[in-house]
């Protein structure tokens, strides 16, 4: 891969390992969930309009989730104290898990080149991904719109029920 090529996961491809604290310092990784679905969502930055967008609209669908038995996840390279005030602020219920080192965001291909105003840089790409019970790659979401992000994710698993 080039410098500028950034891997992209896909559908049937194992789900990469990923270990991360979340806001009440507990490390938290994706095998912890196997035998439930998981949706992984990497975003910019707390407290951003569209980032609080997003994370709202994910909170606004958790508990129909937890109904379909799938367990929601949000990632960005976010201060763990930075997840809490973020939490507490907008009342969210669902786990955010803190990446500083970018790791999770580079290996999920939710980090890399990006472009805005003819400038190239290197940032979040704001991503969803749907993770099968067995630890699969089901569905990918890249350079997602912050608001209607959770509601295709909702749609998706809505209508593409496990067998």
């Amino acid at each position: 891969m080039t410098h500028n090529e950034q891997r992209r996961l896909t559908p049937s491809e194992p789900a990469p390992e990923i270990c991360l604290q979340d806001s009440n310092n507990s490390t938290i990784c994706l095998s912890d969930f196997k035998g439930k679905r998981v949706v992984l969502y990497f975003y910019p930055k707390d407290n951003t309009p569209g980032c609080t967008a997003q994370a709202c609209e994910y909170n606004d669908i958790y508990s129909r989730l937890r109904e379909m038995d799938v367990e929601l996840i949000g990632i960005s390279p976010d201060s763990i104290e930075s997840h809490k005030k973020f939490s507490s602020q907008f009342g969210l219920t669902f786990r955010l898990l803190s990446d500083p080192t970018k790791e999770a965001l580079k290996t999920y291909g939710a980090y890399g080149e990006k472009k805005n105003y003819g400038k190239i840089y290197e940032g979040v790409i704001r991503s969803a991904f749907v993770i099968s019970s067995d630890g699969y790659i089901e569905a990918t979401f890249y350079n997602v719109k912050a608001k209607g992000n959770a509601k295709r994710v909702l749609e998706y698993l809505e209508t593409h029920t496990p067998a």
